[in-house]
């Protein structure tokens, strides 16, 4: 292992992708639910993110804000030289690409300027003791007053039994060096022959299930970055907590903007969590009742709780938009409540199938008014049926977003790399597949005034699936599914011309 890794994986390339989660509008719209003051939308702000590996995520948000400066720090230079191309692609002029290792960084060996938004994804419990406490100190250095950290983490208890997995194939790929891959795969053969052979530690152990279902179906470069850093450790939430307060950081609540509204807890569950009054406690006693083996959260540098109106008047700024073919809304337990809020869902569903609305033209559906609205929304974002969105967002600069999206569609017909799409409307982006990404390349060339013609479309997507092919191992799954792909095409087509197409639109990215 080379020594400027300090014993994280290095040698093999993260996948690319894009995470909403670490969004500007995303974090504040949590602080909004969870009843703190958010960074105001529309000013200029900085952002940063931590371990940023290809930069997709961070390309995308610089590409939907172009009042944010961003930057995006890599320790690994192949990383980092395929985000910079991204992005010297798109010409995005507020965006810039770092290879720091995380002490240079709390060192203050860059010049930056205070940020607003510091954000990690798959970071902190991958890395080791000394580099945590280089991020707690780079986020004491540079994060503003008020400003927001989003961080992310395998998570105790739920990992325990699954420690001496990890520990196994660790162990056994520094016992036997080779590529990744074929660490990977001898690792996961080991694993294999000790289940079927009897051992005691597989037995009445279901969540060692999906970890072994990972290891034979997931990318090797996922695979690796999970389990095979020296510095992998589960954390537990008062751990973290106690560690990012030494950066005077607040936690607010998770990312997941659902859980603002709570958890569902059995009575007897609730009462042990009513009877605890310290918050970081209170937090990983919450982890203990669901076996949480990972937690997303989000952290305010000086967090200021609001009152009702001031949360209603943040409210009133947000829009909610559909980002998926609606289907039945989701509804809660009980038969009556059920009822009532399936019916409140389906109207806000209705209203939102002529397009974006706001909260304001939305909340006379609920009869709750904003407050419930705000929850429904919350579910049907969850669901991936929504979005929400400021309003605010409706002055900004499409032009940016457009140019990634050109990008990324013109290196889908190359490879199916980066699978997302620049969002402008939301200021983030909408996870997009292969088909989508070259469906959007053809209509990008077309005229703008030209409506889409599907056969043609399906011919010349068609002929671009052809080139993939024509690079695909025989017999792999990547053959088998673009084959899959290839003879759904027709509809597969005119599904994305019906459905996605107007979405697209909705959200100003074509």
């Amino acid at each position: 292992m080379m020594n400027w890794s300090d014993g994280y994986v290095a040698d093999i390339d993260y996948p690319a992708a894009f995470f909403p989660e670490q969004g500007p509008d995303h974090l504040n719209i949590a602080c909004i639910l969870n009843g703190v003051e958010p960074l105001p939308p529309g000013r200029p702000f900085t952002y940063f993110e931590l371990g940023a590996g290809m930069g997709l995520t961070a390309n995308i948000l610089a590409a939907s804000h172009p009042r944010g400066r961003f930057f995006a720090n890599d320790f690994n230079p192949a990383h980092v030289a395929s985000a910079r191309q991204l992005a010297d692609e798109a010409q995005l002029e507020n965006m810039t690409q770092l290879e720091c290792s995380f002490a240079d960084l709390a060192a203050g060996a860059v010049d930056l300027p205070p940020l607003d938004y510091i954000t990690m994804y798959g970071v902190y419990s991958w890395i080791t003791p000394a580099n945590r406490a280089s991020v707690v100190a780079f986020i004491r250095r540079y994060l503003k007053p008020g400003g927001i950290v989003y961080v992310n983490y395998n998570a105790m208890p739920g990992w325990s039994k699954i420690l001496p997995l990890q520990r196994l194939l660790l162990d056994h790929a520094n016992s036997y060096p080779a590529p990744r891959a074929q660490q990977l795969r001898q690792a996961h053969a080991l694993a294999q022959q000790l289940a079927q052979s009897g051992a005691a530690y597989f037995d009445d152990n279901p969540q060692l299930e999906q970890s072994m279902a990972s290891l034979a179906q997931d990318k090797a470069g996922y695979l690796a970055h999970e389990y095979l850093n020296s510095g992998w450790q589960p954390c537990y939430h008062a751990d973290v907590a106690a560690e990012l307060a030494e950066a005077k950081l607040d936690y607010i609540g998770a990312a997941s903007l659902v859980r603002a509204f709570g958890d569902n807890l059995s009575p007897q569950q609730q009462a042990v969590m009513d009877g605890i009054a310290d918050a970081r406690w209170r937090e990983t006693v919450r982890d203990y009742l669901l076996n949480t083996s990972f937690r997303e959260d989000v952290y305010v540098r000086g967090a200021r709780r609001m009152s009702a109106a001031r949360q209603a008047q943040w409210l009133a700024q947000l829009g909610l938009v559909l980002t998926a073919v609606p289907e039945a809304a989701l509804a809660p337990a009980g038969p009556e409540a059920a009822s009532a809020a399936a019916a409140e869902s389906q109207r806000v569903l209705a209203a939102l199938a002529a397009g974006p609305r706001s909260f304001a033209e939305l909340a006379p559906q609920c009869a709750g008014g904003l407050a419930a609205l705000a929850r429904i929304a919350a579910q049907l974002v969850a669901a991936g049926q929504a979005a929400c969105f400021f309003l605010e967002n409706e002055r900004s600069d499409a032009a940016p977003a457009h140019r990634l999206n050109r990008a990324i569609a013109a290196q889908s017909m190359l490879s199916d790399h980066y699978q997302a799409l620049a969002a402008p409307r939301l200021g983030s982006g909408l996870r997009s597949g292969l088909a989508q990404r070259l469906v959007y390349h053809c209509l990008a060339q077309a005229p703008a005034a030209a409506p889409p013609e599907r056969e043609a479309v399906c011919r010349q997507v068609a002929a671009l699936l052809h080139a993939h092919l024509a690079v695909c191992v025989p017999g792999s799954p990547a053959e088998a599914a673009l084959q899959a792909l290839r003879e759904g095409l027709p509809r597969t087509v005119a599904a994305i011309l019906e459905h996605r197409l107007p979405i697209w639109r909705s959200l100003n990215m074509l």
